[in-house]
């Protein structure tokens, strides 16, 4: 049995406060990235134009001449950008500051750069809809769906894995966007071109089941190779949790279901082309999941319905940790 240490009540309601907080402070993000870039008032051959804006080079386009009806357009864009600023630069000054407590109160954290590629997804809304996390740091979103520290499951990673989980085909680079938004000096490795790296060498997997793989924009980048036990991470009801990065900022997780996700490892755990280190923290963290699990997650029952669900393929690695002989 892994072992459990609860969160305090203290760090309970932290945790309930981050996830408020950063919630409404998402929500004001979207609310501003709706908006226009800009609207300027632009002069060309002697004539004024109201022109929208895309970037920060300065591309745009006419929306006609000056006129009564386009300066009150241009009044109202004015306005509507200042509040929805005050807004998000409030919520996020909130949603930072419990961010910061949770730190000091030792809940399990995220790394900084993986932090800042989930917020950056989020404003885009591809979490859940486009993008799961798998991988280390899914443990701090199973941790706080739990109610506390899943000590036996390690949790150190320099790099970052994302699966592509996308149900309709997409309309353009949406990750490759997302990621340069992010950092522009991300580069896809070109010797293993469904990972991405930036100047300070951290690294970002892209990874996806076949049956999503054509739901990838065919020029988006990083490009990964579809892989059969990715669709295991697509099955049961995800985790959706907030949790602290290490300068205190908060990121919002979702991540697969944890028992598909556990029994993942476990298989992965057992796949001898894959570096034995590797392979120890896949099997530590894969058990400490399913007795965090069956313990502590009762949302996530691991009945005879469950057990019915299990592929062939992950039935003698439950049987194990299960300590039986058969499923």
């Amino acid at each position: 049995m892994a072992r459990f240490d609860p969160f305090s009540d203290e760090q309970a309601r932290a945790l309930v406060n981050l996830d408020q907080r950063y919630r409404v402070w998402m929500e004001a993000e979207r609310a501003l990235a709706a908006l226009p870039y800009d609207l300027r008032r632009k002069d060309v051959s002697g004539r004024t134009y109201l022109y929208e804006i895309t970037d920060r080079s300065g591309n745009g386009r006419s929306l006609g001449p000056w006129s009564p009806e386009n300066e009150t357009k241009f009044e109202a864009y004015r306005a509507d950008k200042a509040a929805a600023k005050e807004r998000r630069d409030q919520y996020r000054a909130t949603a930072q500051e419990t961010g910061r407590l949770c730190r000091a109160l030792r809940l399990p954290q995220l790394a900084n750069p993986a932090g800042e590629i989930l917020r950056e997804a989020d404003r885009r809304d591809l979490l859940g809809s486009h993008l799961l996390v798998i991988g280390t740091n899914a443990m701090s979103a199973y941790a706080a769906e739990a109610g506390g520290f899943i000590r036996d499951a390690p949790d150190e990673t320099n790099d970052f894995d994302l699966a592509w989980s996308a149900e309709e085909p997409g309309e353009g680079p949406t990750l490759w966007q997302m990621l340069k938004a992010v950092d522009p000096t991300f580069t896809v490795n070109t010797e293993r071109n469904f990972q991405a790296r930036n100047a300070k060498a951290y690294e970002v997997e892209i990874l996806v089941a076949p049956s999503r793989a054509d739901t990838m924009y065919r020029a988006d980048q990083p490009r990964p190779a579809p892989l059969p036990e990715q669709e295991w991470l697509l099955l049961g009801t995800p985790v959706d949790r907030v949790a602290p990065c290490r300068d205190g900022s908060p990121a919002r997780i979702v991540a697969p279901d944890p028992r598909w996700f556990a029994l993942q490892k476990l298989w992965m755990g057992e796949q001898t082309k894959r570096n034995p280190l590797k392979r120890r923290k896949d099997l530590a963290q894969g058990r400490a999941l399913l007795d965090t699990v069956r313990d502590q997650m009762p949302q996530y029952p691991m009945d005879a319905k469950f057990e019915a669900s299990i592929p062939q393929e992950l039935r003698t690695f439950y049987a194990k940790w299960r300590g039986s002989e058969s499923v």
